[in-house]
Parts: structure tokens; sequence; C-alpha cells
């Protein structure tokens, strides 16, 4: 929420797991903020996550007028890690979010 309120604090956000509602209480979004957000943002988020489904997430990242990515994970829940990525998730991640902040911000 800083980003969005103080435009240009950071030159590119990773979020990992954005929370993007309470579990099982969907209509508690929390995105009141993302139109006002401005920083190219890449979001990590697992695709059993219990604060927010891809297809929410999906639905939600266009109201950020910034360069957004999502990189799902998946079979994973809020923690990310699952028996089969817990290996490679960190430098999967890092890789994701390298090739994101050198693609120029638009």
């Amino acid at each position: 929420m800083l980003c969005a309120d103080e435009a240009g604090i950071a030159d590119r956000l990773l979020l990992l797991s954005y929370p993007l509602h309470p579990p099982r209480r969907p209509e508690e979004l929390r995105t009141g903020h993302f139109p006002r957000l401005e920083t190219p943002a890449l979001f990590v988020h697992g695709t059993t996550d219990s604060f927010g489904s891809i297809e929410e997430m999906r639905a939600a990242l266009p109201l950020i007028p910034a360069r957004i990515e999502l990189l799902p994970i998946a079979g994973a829940g809020h923690d990310l890690a699952t028996k089969q990525n817990r290996d490679e998730l960190a430098g999967m991640v890092v890789n994701a979010f390298r090739s994101f902040a050198d693609a120029p911000a638009v």
C-alpha cells in the first residue's frame, strides 16, 4: 500500500503470496489501493492459496495500471512450497524477478 501512496519509492515490487482476501471471505478484497499502484510488480502466487485463487488474482490484477506479471506456483498454498518444488522454488522466484526487473517498465 505504501507504493500506491508514494509513487517512486521503489522501482519494482516482488509480491509473494499477496493476501487478496482473508481465507473463506472472498467478499473482503484487499484491492482498494490497486488502481493507485504505479510500480511494476511481479506477483508469485500458489494455485491453492486460500487467500485468493489464481482466477481471483487474474481478475484483480488488471486493476493495477502498472506493468504486472503473475507467476503461478502449481500445487502450492500460501507458503508457496511443495514437496516437488522445495529445492528449486527460491531459484525459480529469483530468476523470474530478475527477468521481470530487466524488462522495460513501459
